[in-house]
């Protein structure tokens, strides 16, 4: 496929969703010249400072959408939770990228599951379950522990629940909130050896793909990434390989982002993918010559991707709230930055919490291991403030 007839500045970009993913994307568009516009359901949210217009409205919400397709000229998503509705309803007015069919692949874990089973590529072991009965057989068949995972919805280890006994299967649905009935993915608990990332980015035919991250993670919520991961070239040749296959299976154009598993025998196994600009990439703002923003910016409006040769090792080190829900106060910046290895990205939201991604921290190094030590002396001299303080709302 050759690339989309060229949108170029100051035409407008349209972004579902204006989190901190959103915000990033504008900054990205804002420095080559687009206009950008944002649909979100908070006015306050973290794409509003640098967006021209902010349409508030719900990622369900027909009418916002086709509001904000009336003033962009391409339309893109910063998450996977936009009702497929919504983008149907834009496309017919304006182009969305990366579109409806790689939105519906993975929006559902189950879907997502058949479609990269179908390409031939390795997922873990997987059911799909209505009852207990189900639970138990899959359990007999895949072995414990397992996960039971809500097909949507699902993000930052929520939305999944973990078995050890066959027993806990009998009240899993009431765990999870569910209606007995309401499907749920069962899936074999892998003792990989590395979570991994990799990010292709795809316009027309034109593909580039990012130096490969070793991610780590608590509770299911990402806290590093470190960059190059320690990989065998072979291993690195098929993480490739697996995202280019997957991106080109979508028709994906825009940027695509694969987890995957490194098992013991160096096999890949795909975890997740997104559709979009990812956390395990963030790195890249200071770590290559196009960021990830900047490449997904690019590759929606059909212009040529940008290179993603490294500037060298780097880390990247989430910067999550801590306590009660309140107003935000980070303190200590002044010291954190006294390193010039390190930057500091927050995304501007107002309310912090336990565990809320409230930013992020990168540093470079001659190695990974002197990257991740830089950015976590930073991240050790930041707090949050008035940890007992609760806001307006709460009182």
């Amino acid at each position: 496929m050759a690339l989309h007839a060229p949108i170029e500045p100051p035409a407008t970009v349209g972004v579902l969703g204006g989190g901190q993913l959103g915000r990033m994307l504008g900054m990205a568009a804002r420095a080559m010249g687009y206009r950008v516009v944002v649909l979100d359901p908070d006015p306050g949210c973290p794409a509003a400072a640098i967006a021209d217009l902010v349409i508030v409205g719900g990622y369900n919400d027909v009418d916002a959408a086709l509001r904000l397709a009336d003033v962009s000229d391409v339309v893109t998503y910063e998450l996977e939770h936009v009702a497929a509705a919504v983008v149907e309803a834009v496309e017919v007015r304006v182009p969305v990228r990366p579109g409806r069919g790689p939105l519906l692949v993975t929006q559902d874990r189950l879907a997502e599951r058949r479609f990269v089973e179908g390409t031939g590529i390795a997922v873990a072991p997987w059911r799909e379950v209505r009852s207990v009965p189900d639970a138990r057989a899959a359990a007999d068949a895949l072995g414990l522990p397992l996960r039971l995972k809500l097909p949507t919805g699902g993000y930052d280890g929520r939305g999944q629940i973990r078995v050890t006994t066959a027993d806990e299967l009998d009240d899993a649905w009431e765990r999870l909130g569910l209606a007995p009935g309401t499907a749920l993915l069962a899936e074999r608990e892998l003792a990989f050896a590395m979570e991994l990332s990799v990010i292709v980015a795809r316009a027309g035919d034109q593909v580039a793909t990012f130096p490969i991250g070793r991610n780590e993670h608590r509770a299911g919520v990402l806290v590093r990434t470190c960059v190059p991961a320690p990989l065998s070239p072979r291993v690195t040749e098929d993480a490739v390989a697996i995202g280019t296959t997957l991106a080109a299976a979508m028709d994906l154009q825009g940027t695509l982002t694969v987890e995957l598993f490194l098992m013991p025998d160096e096999m890949l196994v795909v975890n997740e993918l997104a559709p979009r600009v990812h956390n395990s990439g963030h790195w890249t703002i200071e770590g290559v010559a196009t960021s990830q923003f900047e490449q997904h910016i690019r590759a929606i409006c059909g212009l040529g991707l940008g290179s993603t040769e490294a500037h060298g090792p780097v880390a990247m080190v989430n910067l999550l709230g801590t306590g009660p829900r309140r107003e935000a106060c980070l303190l200590g910046v002044a010291d954190a930055l006294r390193d010039p290895a390190v930057h500091l990205h927050l995304y501007d939201k107002r309310v912090v919490f336990e565990g809320r991604k409230m930013g992020h921290l990168t540093a470079l190094g001659a190695t990974t291991d002197q990257a991740l030590a830089s950015a976590d002396r930073a991240h050790a001299k930041l707090h949050w403030g008035n940890e007992t303080a609760q806001t307006k709302e709460d009182r």
